[in-house]
């Protein structure tokens, strides 16, 4: 009896000493790849460093989920599931939407009928072509974005239109045996939780993919586009922290928020002579260009001189002679983001758009940090 007593507080001891050094849930790294353009040459795409694809995008037409360029789409599909050779966990899912092709999200998902047809035409996609989920990239929902139809019915309608995809694909894995997934990208800025119920609308998304990017685009004024603190130099600036702040405000749980890196540049020409004065005033917008161009390019530049924000845990470039202003995200940022995620109890970190960094200069600083 001794014995045995003494063996099993042993084994509890044990058991308290390891329970520390439990494996922790892997964090996603999350990659749209866009299939707008065309073929995709998925021989380039880093598969092991990945653990999803979200396919952008799927456009909609006659209120269903249309796939815009049949013969393409139908192709890379194909080839980003031999990706799974590979990785074998790696999932790939449709995005839904975009900046250009949300105009008729409004209609599609207006009355239960509608909403049905469109959940259903979009798990077809998935059936057909044996992918891992779906997600909803509108923008916006009772807001105007680019030239995209919008009424106040849109914020329970986008609720009702995750409901439907959940139900629609719940059903789709009784007959496969698989679990699919369900997620949405949404912008940073406080305007759209007055237009959806995002406590709500939670319930039935695995991942709100938050688009910490584009916070400074057209003008009048220049500034980070993808920082993730303020700088404190200006009044209610956007950041990363302050959009996953309002998320978890507005009900949705850390664990389902992934904090968005952008893997291009956005560039102005500025009216003023120096990069550091407020407001940045702008005179023309320029384009920034992926980061392998900013790296292999403009970083090599003399012409183009290299600032870090503390404060915004962000960098900038900027070329005196043609006062040009180049904010992006680069391998110290990345680093930023990725302490963030891992302090805060996010599910990890996505990024727009894979092709725009096709050295893999910061994916392969997301897979040193995160994962």
């Amino acid at each position: 009896m001794l014995r045995f007593l003494h063996l099993t507080c042993l084994i509890a001891c044990f058991a308290l000493l390891t329970a520390g050094f439990a494996p922790q849930p892997r964090h996603i790294v999350l990659g749209y790849v866009g299939g707008y353009r065309g073929l995709v040459n998925t021989d380039q795409i880093a598969a092991e460093k990945l653990t999803h694809i979200n396919y952008a995008f799927v456009d909609i037409k006659d209120n269903r989920a249309w796939l815009h360029n049949l013969r393409t789409d139908t192709t890379n599909f194909r080839n980003l599931n031999k990706l799974k050779l590979r990785n074998p966990d790696l999932k790939i899912l449709i995005s839904i939407g975009g900046w250009t092709w949300s105009e008729n999200f409004s209609d599609a998902v207006l009355t239960d009928t509608s909403r049905a047809a469109f959940a259903a035409s979009a798990v077809d996609i998935v059936r057909q072509y044996d992918l891992d989920g779906i997600d909803i990239d509108w923008e916006y929902p009772g807001m105007k974005g680019e030239d995209n139809v919008f009424r106040p019915e849109d914020k329970e309608n986008f609720t009702l239109l995750f409901k439907a995809l959940r139900e629609q694909l719940t059903e789709l894995g009784k007959q496969t045996g698989k679990a699919y997934l369900v997620t949405t990208a949404l912008p940073g800025f406080e305007g759209i939780f007055t237009h959806t119920n995002m406590a709500e609308a939670q319930q039935y998304l695995d991942y709100i993919n938050v688009m910490s990017y584009d916070f400074f685009t057209g003008g009048p004024n220049a500034g980070h586009h993808t920082n993730l603190y303020p700088s404190g130099k200006v009044n209610t600036e956007s950041s990363g922290d302050r959009a996953v702040q309002l998320y978890l405000q507005n009900g949705v749980p850390a664990d389902k928020l992934v904090l968005g890196i952008a893997f291009y540049g956005r560039a102005w020409q500025l009216q003023n002579d120096s990069p550091k004065v407020q407001p940045r005033t702008i005179t023309k917008v320029d384009r920034g260009g992926g980061y392998t161009f900013i790296k292999d390019s403009l970083l090599t530049n003399p012409a183009y001189k290299r600032y870090w924000d503390r404060r915004a845990q962000a960098p900038y470039l900027y070329n005196a002679d043609l006062k040009r202003f180049v904010s992006y995200d680069d391998e110290k940022s990345v680093k930023a983001k990725c302490r963030y995620v891992k302090k805060n109890g996010l599910a990890g970190v996505m990024f727009w758009e894979y092709f725009s960094d096709p050295k893999t200069y910061l994916l392969s600083e997301i897979d040193r940090r995160i994962r």
